[in-house]
């Protein structure tokens, strides 16, 4: 064909082909193009083959039902789905929200799996957290209007039976990215989709003029439905992070973020990587820590998890809504696990989904079942936040060990477990070789046998190393996959597209984690060292990782607690000097202060009585917190007493009720992140 029209004419004869004249007169590899073009469409090729090669829904919901649904595999939605009955329940799951012309609404895109999908049809919309029984993450809406979306065309229909897809108009605000749609009330969710990317590289966005901000929030918020590989968050600085799949896939994101979303202009930050907390050895001992009232120990120790253990929970293999018994099994059988550990799993974090694990590993201990829910929300706190820059936790292994407890309820309620669990925590992290794990691309490059050394000495300068490398057949193209440590894949494809001019053409997608090389993360004069300080001081962290013995609640502002005299002796009402009311300044609602104080009691007393009042943002409800004395107020000889309260508020209060007068005192210097005297408080008795 290469220059050759009388033979190119006599081939378009035979094969029944018809150029336009514009076609007829190109060359070579131009000629062969358009001549493909015409023999093999590849719309029309591509439609072909999906027909010929895929099974049709009817087919193969026979055999995916099972792999598709939560629930049993005998319900009435089971076997609708399974036999792809238009006439059987509802049941529907939406993929993704497609953004529609209308600025901020969206289009629920899904495939209807059993039933059939109409306009003004009543339906339950459940979100991916949604548990039979429970009315959480569950709506019950009627949908506006169901279309057909073909390309970029939306076509209005009356309905939609089993097996096809659609897309469904006003349910986009009960859902956030995906969900479960049916009629059925006792259906459980459809499984959520796994994606193979994760979003480890991020870039903090603000706007250039303040007034945009609440533009910001809400294209956010946009951004986040119509990407479901995208992943938005508020750090606790107040900046707004965008983390995506990669480089070019964050560039993409943050252009329709501007552009659409938003319509505003914005500041974008340089790229950062997200990274993993781990461990790579066994305790070197039994980590203890005491509640704030002294009355309780909680012992532990971490180990690390295995890396096809980490995948399977990743992957969705083993998980906490797993039947115990059948994953203690599998533990056991494909991981080698004690049969009895793996009966006794108390979660998975972080987000109850995560890839460490809390085991029992207590014999005999009284009063266990009472604290285990605020154990679990101290882990589940403690690694989405490590200890060493407030990364989220991987592939760890935390063995409750033994548990010391109060014989009173009051005095081990979740303000006394659940930070107390999170110290115990991050000491056995710390006392464990703590390391960072780093992401990883799996990078495919093709590229002519020619510049294949200019490829290969980009890699080795930027930590990648390959694996695999062959000739594609029938080409002078060389195949090469390597892995690239996403750190180092900042400006890649140009620095490779310079070293081999412009010949190579690179993909990358995330593959796995590895430990980060260069030394602890407590060593600061190792490489990994600085990379846990400059983490710690873009957060705004004191720069020092703690050490075991010394890790605390950080308290992001503090006030001294001045000594105040209450008389109540003679008066309806308290006097306190100075007033009792300090703020505590913006603070994470997550974020606990204990205030620990020590009562002189000159005679008897009924009760002292601490009251946390509402923040300025009313999120925090009002409660009382009642600080009796441990004999009830009927031993005189008793002359003082130790008590802590904590506080999840920026604003606390006191009152109390007395016969005589009460002189409380600040029995210890407040304290910072690291447990030292924090000298930048305020004077006492500031508000």
């Amino acid at each position: 064909m290469n220059f050759k029209k009388e033979e190119t004419a006599t081939l378009l004869e035979k094969l029944n082909l018809k150029l336009g004249p514009d076609d007829r007169e190109k060359e070579g590899k131009q000629l062969l193009k358009a001549v493909m073009r015409t023999f093999l469409p590849a719309a029309d090729s591509l439609l072909e083959m999906m027909i010929l090669h895929l099974p049709s829904p009817v087919t193969a919901q026979r055999y995916r039902g099972d792999t598709l649904y939560e629930g049993p595999p005998d319900d009435e939605a089971a076997t609708g789905i399974r036999n792809c009955d238009p006439k059987g329940p509802l049941m529907l799951y939406v993929s993704k929200m497609v953004p529609t012309s209308d600025k901020g609404r969206f289009y629920a895109f899904g495939r209807v799996f059993s039933g059939t999908v109409r306009s003004g049809l009543k339906v339950r919309i459940q979100g991916p957290n949604y548990t039979p029984g429970n009315k959480g993450d569950l709506f019950i809406k009627a949908i506006q209007r169901t279309v057909l979306m073909m390309g970029g065309k939306v076509e209005p229909i009356d309905d939609m039976p089993a097996g096809n897809i659609v897309g469904l108009v006003g349910i986009d605000q009960f859902l956030l990215k995906s969900g479960t749609l049916t009629t059925s009330e006792t259906a459980h969710n459809l499984k959520v989709m796994k994606f193979s990317v994760s979003p480890v590289v991020q870039r903090s966005v603000q706007v250039k003029n303040a007034q945009d901000l609440p533009k910001l929030v809400e294209g956010l918020k946009r951004l986040s439905k119509s990407d479901p590989c995208v992943l938005t968050l508020t750090n606790e600085s107040g900046e707004h992070i965008v983390a995506g799949a990669g480089e070019l896939h964050l560039e993409i994101c943050l252009k329709d973020l501007e552009e659409d979303h938003a319509g505003v202009p914005l500041i974008f930050s340089d790229p950062v990587v997200q990274y993993r907390e781990t461990v790579t050895e066994k305790s070197s001992m039994t980590a203890l820590s005491k509640s704030p009232n002294k009355h309780n120990r909680l012992y532990m120790s971490a180990e690390p998890l295995s890396e096809e253990l980490a995948n399977a929970i990743e992957n969705g293999k083993v998980g906490p809504r797993d039947d115990p018994k059948t994953r203690a099994r599998v533990l056991a059988d494909d991981f080698g696990w004690d049969v009895t550990d793996a009966r006794k799993i108390w979660g998975f974090g972080p987000d109850t989904t995560g890839a460490n694990l809390l085991v029992d590993q207590t014999k005999a201990v009284q009063y266990l079942n009472e604290i285990k829910d605020s154990v679990v929300s101290g882990f589940q706190w403690a690694t989405r936040e490590g200890p060493v820059g407030e990364e989220p936790m991987r592939q760890i292994k935390f063995n409750v060990l033994d548990v010391t407890l109060h014989a009173d309820a009051i005095h081990r309620g979740g303000g006394q477990i659940i930070p107390t669990a999170r110290r115990v925590l991050y000491a056995s992290v710390l006392l464990a070789e703590p390391a960072l794990l780093e992401p990883v691309f799996l990078v495919e490059i093709q590229v002519p046998e020619a510049a294949m050394g200019g490829v290969y000495g980009v890699l080795t300068r930027r930590r990648g190393h390959v694996f695999a490398e062959e000739q594609r057949p029938g080409t002078p193209l060389f195949n090469i996959k390597a892995y690239l440590p996403v750190m180092e894949s900042f400006g890649f494809n140009g620095d490779l597209r310079a070293g081999t001019s412009g010949q190579a053409f690179p993909q990358s997608v995330f593959d796995h984690w590895q430990v980060l090389p260069g030394g602890s993360p407590l060593d600061p004069t190792s490489m990994t060292g600085k990379v846990a300080q400059d983490m710690r001081k873009r957060k705004g962290l004191k720069l020092e990782v703690p050490t075991y013995d010394n890790v605390s609640i950080p308290v992001v502002a503090r006030v001294h607690l001045p000594s105040l005299t209450v008389d109540y002796s003679t008066t309806t009402s308290c006097k306190c000097h100075p007033p009792t009311t300090h703020r505590l300044g913006p603070r994470r609602p997550r974020d606990a202060t204990t205030l620990t104080w020590q009562t002189s009691l000159p005679d008897r007393t009924e009760c002292m009585e601490w009251r946390l009042g509402r923040d300025e943002n009313r999120d925090v409800p009002a409660r009382r917190i009642r600080g009796d004395r441990g004999d009830g107020g009927q031993k005189e000889s008793r002359q003082s007493e130790t008590g802590t309260f904590v506080s999840y508020s920026s604003v606390w209060s006191l009152s109390c009720s007395t016969k005589r007068q009460v002189h409380f005192e600040r029995t210890r210097p407040w304290k910072n992140d690291l447990g030292e005297e924090d000298e930048r408080c305020p004077s006492p008795g500031a508000p």
